[in-house]
């Protein structure tokens, strides 16, 4: 097992957000959390990386605890973040972003330009765009640099939030095709997404929130063909 969360509570201030959440990413899987807004789908993914601590449970990486960790030393241990702000640095141009993506203490010169021209090879879009501001970026190329600029550091876990959110039907496929891609090159993924037709099909397994809870775990096929399913828990 890569990723195993037990039984962790997150609070903002005194809200508890979330309420005993367990859940499990296997090597080479991509896991999905559905759920209406609100239901603490991205304090899961924050609470992983340290950006909110949990105040109960535990959240092991490769089977060490992780929780009360620094963001920067979680990423350091394998752990790719890709938030749903994008963040990426509007000022800087593409390359220089991809070049911020990678791990401190990484060769700068060789290793960047091996690492660039393989994201150039995959993403063409990017690479036309090399010298170009981030800021002037379409949301479409925002997002392929944000996962780019992840993949950068080499991580074995990548936390997705909300990748397809404000892209177009077809920016969209292209970008969940990028998560197949990832995929089927050994990474895992743990994603978050309200676009349940490309969300279930990527998704070996899928948890659904309500109210900060799992509430229900299952394949992405077996959600997509129960009506039952979504109506009672996704509103869809």
């Amino acid at each position: 097992m890569l990723l195993e969360v037990k039984g962790i509570d997150t609070y903002y201030d005194d809200s508890h957000v979330l309420a005993g959440v367990s859940l499990e990413v296997n090597r080479g899987e991509i896991v999905a959390l559905l759920g209406r807004n609100g239901v603490g789908k991205s304090t899961i993914l924050k609470s992983i990386m340290g950006v909110v601590q949990p105040r109960h449970g535990s959240i092991r990486f490769k089977g060490i605890e992780t929780r009360g960790r620094q963001p920067f030393r979680i990423a350091r241990s394998g752990i790719g973040y890709v938030p749903e702000e994008r963040r990426i640095f509007p000022g800087l141009t593409v390359r220089e972003n991809l070049i911020m993506g990678l791990k401190k203490g990484s060769g700068k010169d060789d290793m960047s330009r091996q690492a660039i021209g393989e994201i150039y090879r995959r993403f063409k879009q990017l690479e036309v765009r090399d010298a170009t501001p981030a800021g002037s970026l379409s949301g479409g190329e925002q997002q392929l640099l944000t996962l780019a600029r992840t993949l950068m550091g080499e991580p074995e876990l990548m936390l997705i939030d909300e990748p397809s959110e404000g892209l177009s039907p077809i920016v969209a496929e292209l970008v969940f095709s990028f998560i197949e891609e990832i995929h089927q090159r050994g990474l895992s993924v743990l994603l978050v997404d309200r676009n349940l037709s490309y969300t279930c099909k990527v998704a070996k397994r899928a948890y659904i929130m309500e109210k900060g809870r799992i509430v229900y775990e299952g394949t992405g096929q077996e959600i997509l063909d129960s009506e039952e399913i979504r109506t009672r828990f996704l509103a869809v």
